[in-house]
């Protein structure tokens, strides 16, 4: 096994098929146009999936072991990828929302132990989660875009078990957990360049369980038609969590690209 699989697995399953806030539209994290559809009780709704192409840098450390500086491409993660899924959804009445994020991947490797006495092999598995959920108000609103103050919370909760077959240790797993949640404030905005073209963006920041949680993003935006647009862009978001032994000091970044659907 590579001396940085097991860090780098034990992480957080890395955002690698579209991450937290990213991919909406001006009444989410990323979204387009200042124009939007609403219901007749004056509600308009949101649903964005998206990937995000990310890599991980920063150091990481479980199981009781030392911290492992861990430096891994989005290609080196998605090797290992099991499963991921990412989306965004969000409710506006007029210049309030309330919108959501949910983050969860799930990640694996298997590999031999140097001299094969105390195990065979060894396999990793590793789950992550990241929910946020949050509120914002526009403070500045035209036909040309919406510049708006959020605030709100993030849970992460990440899990790990170590899985050894063969030799001495054969049959033996051990797990490791946190649990946490920091609170966020910044802001989001959008600008149309043209009726179909434009640019959008968030910056947060924070900290709670974790000294310090930030997320920003920027990106590029086409509405196709009043109900689906697309956008592009780049996405970084940073934590440093450290509990017991559990540290998780972390920047993931990377492209991203998104769908957005308005009802």
């Amino acid at each position: 096994m590579k001396s940085t699989l097991l860090p780098v697995l034990a992480s957080f399953g890395i955002c690698v098929i579209a991450g937290s806030a990213t991919a909406a539209d001006i009444y989410s994290p990323l979204t387009p146009e200042a124009q939007q559809t609403t219901t007749e009780s004056g509600w308009s709704f949101t649903f964005a999936p998206y990937f995000w192409a990310a890599g991980l840098s920063g150091d990481i450390a479980q199981f009781g072991l030392p911290a492992v500086h861990a430096d891994a491409s989005f290609s080196d993660i998605f090797d290992h990828l099991d499963f991921g899924a990412m989306v965004i959804g969000e409710a506006r009445y007029g210049p309030y929302s309330i919108f959501t994020d949910i983050m969860y991947t799930k990640i694996s490797g298997q590999g031999g132990t140097p001299r094969g006495i105390l195990a065979n092999d060894v396999a990793l598995t590793s789950e992550t989660f990241a929910g946020f959920l949050g509120a914002g108000y526009s403070v500045l609103e035209d036909n040309s875009g919406r510049l708006e103050i959020v605030g709100g919370l993030r849970v992460w909760s990440v899990e790990s078990e170590l899985s050894f077959s063969g030799g001495l240790l054969d049959g033996v797993s051990r797990a490791d957990e946190a649990t946490w949640v920091d609170g966020l404030a910044g802001f989001r905005a959008t600008y149309s360049l043209t009726p179909e073209i434009y640019l959008t963006g968030w910056g947060l920041v924070g900290a709670g369980g974790a000294d310090l949680d930030w997320d920003v993003a920027a990106a590029i935006g086409y509405r196709f038609n009043d109900t689906v647009s697309a956008v592009a862009g780049y996405r970084a978001l940073g934590v440093d969590y450290s509990d017991d032994g559990f540290v998780f000091d972390v920047v993931q970044q990377g492209p991203i690209l998104g769908l957005v659907v308005r009802f």
